[in-house]
């Protein structure tokens, strides 16, 4: 089981404290979602409980099974899907999950094929990513976060660029996670989090 456990941790750019003081633990098996509103350093508290960014002070702690990981191996373990993130837009769909593949496997018995059919994306898998419409570049990410054999899943923002359709299918997929997944959402629309039972204003830490 993952469990990840954040002491007394802060993010400050130049002068300027995001967030203060954070002691947070999350356990596998459930679900938690970050709000507050557009500034008030959401993404940067997913970014940095992802490892992708350095924290100012405190200690975050990964471990599995209730054995600390090496934090040069936490990305083995975590999926992130945020709308900033860049996908590699000169691979086709088929090239870039076959790519993807390489570092980070999909669940077991999903193939890059299966995978481009639960994207809705099949008839699309031989064209550059660079030609997708913002909504479909959106269900790639999910999707490469979904679909992940990863114990981790971050999403920020998850139905940003999305369509009604799009928007069903996030909630479709989302609510098929493993029962041993942990799901850290950050958002700022009820809708994208109605099913999660630990919701927390990032004002707190303020």
């Amino acid at each position: 089981m993952m469990v990840i456990r954040a002491d007394q941790v802060g993010k400050k750019y130049r002068k300027e404290w995001i967030f203060r003081r954070v002691d947070l633990t999350f356990t596998a098996g459930t679900s938690y979602t970050f709000v507050g509103p557009n500034g008030s350093g959401k993404s940067t508290l997913l970014q940095l409980l992802a490892g992708s960014l350095p924290m100012t002070e405190g200690k975050l702690t990964y471990s599995l099974n209730g054995k600390d990981l090496d934090p040069d191996n936490w990305f083995r373990h975590i999926s992130l899907a945020a709308p900033y993130l860049e996908l590699i837009e000169e691979l086709t769909l088929d090239e870039l999950l076959r790519f993807h593949q390489t570092f980070k496997p999909f669940k077991a018995g999903l193939t890059t094929d299966l995978v481009a059919d639960r994207l809705l994306l099949s008839h699309a898998r031989h064209k550059e990513v660079k030609y997708f419409s913002s909504g479909m570049k959106q269900r790639v990410k999910l999707g490469l976060a979904f679909f992940s054999d990863s114990p981790v899943v971050i999403l920020d923002e998850p139905t940003a660029n999305l369509d009604r359709q799009g928007a069903a299918w996030y909630h479709e997929q989302v609510r098929q996670l493993g029962p041993t997944q942990l799901l850290i959402i950050g958002s700022n629309i009820p809708d994208e989090y109605d099913f999660c039972p630990n919701v927390m204003d990032v004002m707190r830490w303020k």
